[in-house]
């Protein structure tokens, strides 16, 4: 009879309700792919994900993916440094109270007693109950755009488990691989992926040579399997400068409002950053596999690309000096009248959406200022690579406290309303952030409007020239090496699901400004900023 799985506490349903609900908030668009692809309860199952952001990695595969289907699945046992338990905190609260498992890192415990015998024995017992277990085969949380090499614990899990199991022939375990990737993963109101990969299913029948004894070369094979299907979901880059070439490639191949997903738009990134990491390794990309070409054309194709990146470079250097987004020098400049009453429009526009939003403002405020003084303290403790992946943890952990003060406090300060405030405060806050964050939009424009006027027709013109010539060398590498659409508006338009990036018609678009679920965004990389976001920390940081 197939297991139904450990007993979900109410504190794991509470907390999972809870940060799905925050996570909502500091995140813009929260996209989720390959729900279906998650084992049913009672189907031992190890849920592997990439690991860049800290705490808030687990938070998502338990709040956000596994909650979409709650049917399929109960609890997800989910694993962190065992340094993170035991103090007076409230991040190590949360951590214990999810039923979560201490995992000895050898890095934390220098004296060499890190053990973690108990605690794998703990795992394995779960996962023959039939429950889910989550691990980060990176080993730990960075600031790094590339994906850390896997340790072999879950490989060397698998087998273990299997190998106690050898004389059930029904007994099997599922291997889960997730790619999370975030657009900005520590900014407010940023847009996430998350992907839940077709699960790997191992039996003692079927996986033999993961038996004891066994050929270690066979867990590595899993391991460099398991990076593979990861990585081939996310972004995998040596560098932030190929991410930032390849998300500006991806946005002249699909011009600023296409109808496309997120899932298409990330996966059209990373299509252009494997092409710019084969260059650099003096290789070129096919996604076919089946191209025969001499030596001396590869060396040229490479050689090409690496110019394009240069150049691409170059040109993305200039905007961001300028403040102007691609969008604006793929049109031909505008009249000065033409710019003077939009900028007019736009203004207008903001003021207005401000006013609207100022009330819930107010109660904003100190949430506002509670994460900005916490973040500014943290990042003062370490280094980039070993501090900024928790802070988007931070801010969630010191939003979530400052904001249920601010919620109650208004309660209790309206007295002897406090019960008709308890319930309209949430919606007012929400309403208000959704308001500021068109308000911001619309200045952002006005703004990039008035550096239209500052920049000058002659220099635009010389821009939209050189804009044109890399226009024409991305879609040749996009559709005839990389094998991308020929017309990617009228394709991801056809082709996308319903998390689009923008609206259609005039009055559609009016009306999402007082979308109550969310904004429509016309590009997936937008933040809550008056800037756009297209530089990343220096590779020597």
């Amino acid at each position: 009879m197939p297991s139904k799985g450990s007993p979900t506490p109410w504190s794991y349903i509470l907390i999972r309700l809870l940060f799905r609900f925050v996570l909502k908030i500091f995140y813009g668009s929260i996209v989720v792919e390959g729900t279906h692809n998650i084992p049913k309860t009672g189907r031992p199952c190890i849920v592997c994900a990439n690991h860049s952001n800290s705490l808030t990695d687990a938070l998502y595969v338990l709040a956000s993916s596994l909650s979409c289907a709650s049917q399929n699945r109960n609890m997800l046992r989910l694993t962190a440094k065992a340094t993170q338990f035991g103090r007076k905190t409230f991040t190590s609260w949360l951590i214990e109270s999810a039923g979560t498992v201490p995992l000895m890192r050898r890095k934390d415990y220098a004296d060499g007693t890190a053990d973690n015998t108990q605690v794998m024995e703990k795992l394995m017992e779960a996962l023959e109950l039939g429950d889910a277990v989550c691990l980060f085969p990176e080993g730990m949380s960075r600031y790094h755009p590339g994906i850390a090499p896997l340790k072999t614990g879950v490989a060397r899990l698998i087998s273990d488990v299997l190998t106690r199991n050898r004389n059930n022939p029904d007994f099997e375990i599922c291997l889960l691989n997730c790619s999370v990737t975030y657009m900005h993963r520590q900014h407010f109101r940023s847009d996430v992926l998350v992907t839940f990969h077709p699960p790997m299913t191992f039996t003692p029948k079927t996986h033999p040579e993961l038996l004891a004894p066994l050929d270690y070369n066979n867990i590595r094979l899993l391991t460099a399997n398991m990076h593979g299907q990861i990585s081939s979901g996310t972004f995998d880059s040596p560098s932030w400068d190929l991410v930032r070439v390849a998300k500006l490639a991806a946005r002249i191949y699909v011009p600023l409002g296409t109808r496309m997903t997120l899932g298409d738009h990330v996966r059209v990134v990373r299509t252009f950053l494997e092409a710019f990491k084969a260059a650099g390794e003096g290789d070129v990309h096919d996604p076919a596999g089946d191209r025969q070409e001499d030596d001396e054309t590869i060396k040229t194709e490479s050689a090409e690309l690496t110019q394009l990146r240069v150049d691409l470079t170059t040109y993305q250097d200039r905007l961001a000096r300028w403040g102007i987004k691609d969008d604006r020098i793929r049109r031909q400049p505008l009249a000065r009248p033409l710019i003077l009453w939009r900028m007019a429009v736009r203004l207008t526009w903001s003021m207005c959406l401000f006013s609207l939003s100022l009330p819930g403002l107010l109660l904003w405020l100190p949430i506002f200022l509670t994460t900005f003084y916490a973040v500014h303290n943290f990042k003062k403790t370490g280094p980039i690579f070993d501090t900024w992946d928790e802070i988007a943890q931070y801010k969630l952990t010191y939003g979530l406290i400052s904001g249920l003060c601010v919620w109650f406090g208004a309660s209790m300060f309206t007295f002897p309303f406090s019960v008709l405030t308890f319930f309209v405060v949430p919606p007012l806050m929400w309403m208000s952030l959704r308001w500021f964050e068109d308000a911001v939009s619309a200045f952002r424009a006005f703004t990039s409007l008035m550096r239209l006027l500052l920049v000058g027709k002659p220099t635009l013109r010389s821009m939209h020239s050189r804009r044109e010539d890399l226009h024409k060398r991305v879609m040749q590498l996009a559709v005839e090496t990389l094998g991308l659409p020929e017309d990617p508006e009228a394709y991801f338009a056809r082709n996308g699901g319903k998390e689009k990036g923008r609206v259609r018609g005039h009055w559609e678009s009016g009306s999402r400004y007082f979308s109550i679920k969310r904004r429509r965004k016309r590009d997936w990389n937008e933040t809550l900023r008056l800037y756009d976001i297209v530089d990343y920390p220096k590779e020597d940081s």
